[in-house]
């Protein structure tokens, strides 16, 4: 540990300024504009993971964005730990609410605003420069694969395929990804479980044409009114959903298990006024804890139609539009609740209107195993760099690939984050704390040693 902080202290200048040139680069793989951006940050990691004189580092060109994929030299005889990461970003957008530009980072209060700060570079990065630690120190206790790919805030839509082409190259002990949280500084935690996804876009269509809200208004339906009519009910006044069947594969946690999960450090009132909202509104007899991460959600991430330039026009819209996500929990499929969601949101539509649902993308939730080799070296390195033993959580987030990962390389993952739940992941202001990015780097050499002594 001594000689790991050591090379920390003398060389944390340079790797964080190697992190603040890769956050300049706006990687946002939603937007076709940010092509060549991305692709400019596929080279770069490529370059930093060749700087690690890895036996090989090459970019892998799929449908979309590519994935970099780099390994050290390996050796039959020493456990192999396959890294994940992505290095695209979410879009910066509302850019109005930032108060730096989310391109040009800064570094204010101990921590580092930028798009992608936290989710993922940052995380990514700490692997990369963990890897030069170990090498620093001498012979690398496990082989190191990476898989970085461009995709991941789109959905990873093509790195299933660039798996299955490559599972030979690609076979590892374990999986480990930096792209969760932990519950604050002074608590390590491990997360043991993510939510799956349904993404969806929905499209109301009325009139053939914008009409004038004077002549039409109040004989012809409006499509925006009708919209906000069919997604209040989704939900009852209990904020349950109302999608028949949507519930019937929901695992429910026993009382032992929600107990634990109460024990969990968290002060209801701190959240609030970290939000600066007055209460929390979720699905009723659950806490707020177990609502944001053990239980399916229906949220609208945006909503559009008729005109909303400066000043007034008094139009009766043709077309509304929304985008809806749901998080889902074990055991419910994407694919189900989508056919669900699809046939039920249609069937609130009155007969004066058309609606359309495109799907988007989806993943199944996980539940990793605590009692694997993997989540036990994790476990030591964090408690030995943190000085106290790490709590087991469940988040609420969605990474799809863990899934794809056991399903195709038959290898659990180990989901090892260090960003916190204030890190403003996928809002304005993202940021990401000096002392996360560096003890990342610091214990992540640790499970190396771990995982290797407990591979034997």
């Amino acid at each position: 540990m001594e000689e790991i902080r050591g090379i920390l202290a003398a060389n944390k200048d340079r790797y964080l300024e190697e992190l603040l040139a890769l956050l300049r680069i706006p990687s946002v793989s939603a937007n076709p504009a940010h092509k060549d951006d991305v692709l400019k940050t596929a080279e770069l990691v490529k370059n930093h993971l060749l700087s690690l004189n890895v036996a090989r580092a090459e970019i892998y060109p799929t449908a979309g964005h590519p994935v970099v994929y780099a390994e050290t030299e390996q050796r039959p005889e020493r456990a192999t730990i396959m890294v994940y990461g992505h290095y695209d970003v979410q879009p910066p957008d509302p850019l109005e609410l930032w108060e730096s530009p989310p391109f040009e980072p800064v570094i204010k209060d101990g921590k580092i605003f930028a798009r992608g700060a936290c989710d993922d570079k940052g995380q990514m990065f700490m692997h990369i420069k963990a890897v030069e630690i170990l090498q620093e120190l001498g012979d690398l206790p496990c082989n190191v694969k990476f898989v970085i790919e461009g995709e991941e805030e789109v959905g990873s839509k093509n790195l299933e395929g660039f798996i299955m082409a490559h599972q030979e190259m690609l076979s590892c002990d374990v999986i480990v990804i930096s792209d969760t949280s932990m519950i604050n500084n002074e608590t390590p935690s491990l997360t043991t479980g993510l939510r799956g996804m349904s993404y969806l876009e929905v499209h109301v269509t009325g009139p053939c044409k914008d009409l004038h809200s004077g002549t039409y208004g109040g004989a012809v339906d409006n499509p925006v009114n009708v919209l906000c009519e069919m997604i209040a009910a989704l939900k009852d006044d209990k904020r349950h959903i109302t999608i028949p069947g949507f519930y019937d594969d929901v695992v429910e946690l026993s009382a032992d298990e929600r107990h634990k999960m109460s024990l969990r450090p968290f002060d209801q009132t701190e959240y609030n006024a970290e939000l600066k909202i007055a209460a929390t509104r979720g699905e009723a007899g659950y806490t707020t804890i177990e609502q944001a991460s053990i239980r399916p959600t229906l949220d609208v991430n945006g909503i559009w139609g008729g005109y909303i330039g400066e000043g007034a026009k008094t139009v009766l819209p043709s077309k509304a539009h929304a985008k809806i996500s749901m998080r889902l929990v074990p055991n419910q499929e994407p694919e189900k609740i989508t056919e669900l969601f699809t046939a039920y949101f249609k069937s609130l539509a009155p007969p004066s209107v058309q609606v359309e649902v495109a799907y988007h993308h989806g993943g199944l939730p996980v539940v990793t195993p605590i009692d694997s080799i993997g989540y036990k070296a994790a476990s030591a390195a964090l408690k030995e760099s943190f000085g106290k033993e790490p709590i087991p959580t469940r988040d609420g987030g969605s990474i799809p690939i863990v899934a794809m990962f056991k399903n195709v390389l038959g290898v659990n993952t180990v989901l090892m984050g260090f960003g916190l739940n204030s890190d403003s992941i996928h809002s304005p202001n993202e940021h990401y704390g000096l002392f996360n990015y560096y003890k990342g780097i610091e214990t992540i050499p640790l499970f190396h040693k771990y995982f290797a002594e407990y591979s034997k």
